[in-house]
């Protein structure tokens, strides 16, 4: 337990593409160790908030898509900066995938 509490997140930024459809999605996460299963649980029960990637979903199912990290964010202390690096390397990334931000 303590182990666990005490290791360090990593931030960065992720793509979930759907191999039937040919859509790809990104967006960012302070915790890239976190984000798939809180995704994939949202999916499954039908709650997820980025409606096209739920539609996928519900469409070509689980097995269609697929999860990959796409860039580590480097340790930044501040929360602000962050959160800033965070929001810039998205945009860059959904403007060279050509994907849907989420």
């Amino acid at each position: 337990m303590a182990a666990y509490k005490e290791r360090k997140s990593v931030a960065g930024v992720f793509a979930v593409r759907c191999a039937s459809g040919g859509a790809v999605w990104v967006g960012g996460a302070p915790d890239l160790d976190k984000i798939q299963n809180r995704l994939w649980f949202q999916m499954k029960l039908g709650g997820c908030p980025h409606r096209s990637l739920q539609a996928a979903w519900n469409v070509h199912g689980a097995e269609s898509l697929s999860f990959e990290i796409v860039e580590r964010l480097e340790d930044e202390r501040l929360a602000f900066a962050r959160a800033a690096a965070l929001k810039a390397r998205v945009a860059h990334w959904v403007a060279v995938l050509g994907a849907e931000g989420i």
